[in-house]
């Protein structure tokens, strides 16, 4: 393709991507598979904000959920010719957003886990800083930190399954599209999350 990967800057709201009658996702598939540098500014306008606001919300910090929506755009940048439209274009994204969210957060962990380590052996002094959720700063609620970092301790599939149902609002079948599993299955999953995070509050 002869287009290049824009930078992504900070989210803007998402009404501002939308003030042309919006290109249908399959048709604007078909424009990035045919090279469009258009269609691609289309593409990160129209779900640059979403998919920075989930891998916020699994993240919880504003750098690594930018880094990684940024991978995720790179990511269809260069796979965008083998989409064969298995799954809607959203689903695919949501996928991929989630999935580089995990991966981070697994790195991010492992690099704790050695700070801590070579902490112990008087290695290194420096400590990681913890991201709170800019709600959380704002406006204090412990009630609500408390939430997150339990929300945030949910085995992987509870947590994403919980983080696009009620901060992403999405359906139990796009749910269900994006874990590749069954309705009933995502209704197993919010319900044992939910479960869990109601001794908290």
């Amino acid at each position: 393709m002869a287009f290049s990967v824009p930078l992504l800057v900070a989210p803007s709201p998402p009404t501002a991507a939308r003030a042309d009658a919006p290109v249908a996702d399959a048709e604007l598939v078909a424009q990035l598979q045919r090279g469009s540098e258009a269609a691609f500014r289309t593409l990160v306008a129209r779900y640059q904000d979403r998919i920075y606001q989930t891998a916020l919300a699994l993240l919880r910090s504003p750098e690594e959920a930018e880094d990684v929506a940024q991978e995720v755009f790179v990511e269809v940048y260069q796979t965008i010719g083998q989409f064969r439209g298995e799954a809607t274009l959203s689903t695919w994204l949501y996928r991929l957003a989630t999935s580089g969210a995990l991966k981070n957060r697994r790195r991010s962990r492992a690099k704790k886990r050695l700070a801590y380590f070579t902490g112990l052996l008087g290695l290194n002094h420096a400590e990681a800083p913890d991201h709170a959720h800019p709600l959380a700063l704002l406006e204090g609620q412990q009630q609500l930190q408390l939430l997150l970092e339990r929300v945030a301790r949910l085995p992987d599939a509870q947590q994403v399954a919980f983080t696009l149902r009620h901060e992403q609002e999405l359906s139990y079948a796009e749910i269900a599209a994006v874990l590749r599993t069954s309705v009933p299955a995502v209704e197993s999953l919010l319900f044992r999350a939910r479960q869990t995070l109601r001794q908290y509050l």
